[in-house]
């Protein structure tokens, strides 16, 4: 007789190992482990007070969304993303947003043009002052609303999957002072172009504030 296959889910073990994964993906994300660091198993244990199981469960899911890469007789260290694939991110992004921009311009209800205005006047409030997390968290919840109004599940889903890594690159093209200003600028065409039901315009606009962020992007990776 074939025996049941358990199906129980250990519902404190997976919330664990969603806890764990949150923490680590942020670290990443924000820079507190660097590109090419060596990641510890031991050293993450008693940082994190957790099991080499949970970790390396979690290490696994980080290695699946390409943020760390598993070197042999190394072991886990920090993704680096190459030139090329800088390049190749940003030309995949640029078409999906501007796809995304034109979409949210014809499908978005009022509700949501309200809220993406919302977002580039807290965007202007930041201020001489502002942290590089508080901006990308106002542009994280932007992109947010953009996909979740676009009205294409494609689109948004690929753009879900790439948000790791364009967060990375998101902080490294706004880590000069001189490029926020040009951000709110561009943001602030794209909230104009929507709100005024503007699909052609915004497909550009999209696409432009995408193309110069690559460029600051790429002119601090060589630096």
């Amino acid at each position: 007789m074939t025996t049941p296959m358990d199906l129980h889910i250990h519902r404190e073990n997976t919330t664990l190992r969603q806890h764990v994964t949150e923490r680590l993906r942020e670290a990443v994300i924000s820079g507190t482990f660097t590109a090419g660091q060596k990641l510890v198993e031991k050293d993450l244990c008693a940082m994190l007070g957790i099991s080499r199981t949970v970790l390396r469960e979690s290490l696994q899911q980080l290695n699946a969304e390409g943020l760390i890469t598993n070197i042999p007789h190394r072991g886990p260290v920090v993704a680096t993303i190459s030139r090329e694939e800088v390049k190749d991110i940003y030309q995949v992004r640029q078409a999906l947003e501007a796809l995304a921009g034109e979409g949210f311009a014809i499908h978005a209800t009022g509700a949501q043009i309200q809220a993406l205005q919302g977002c580039l006047e807290r965007l202007k409030a930041i201020g001489e002052g502002r942290s590089a997390d508080s901006v990308l968290d106002i542009k994280n919840l932007f992109y947010r609303i953009l996909l979740d109004g676009c009205g294409n599940e494609v689109v948004k889903n690929l753009l879900t999957q790439l948000n790791n890594r364009i967060m990375i690159l998101r902080r490294i093209s706004l880590s000069g002072t001189e490029r926020l200003p040009h951000t709110i600028k561009e943001i602030s065409d794209i909230v104009d172009a929507v709100s005024m039901r503007n699909a052609k315009l915004a497909k550009k606009l999209c696409a432009r504030h995408v193309a110069n962020a690559a460029e600051a992007a790429m002119k601090h990776l060589d630096l």
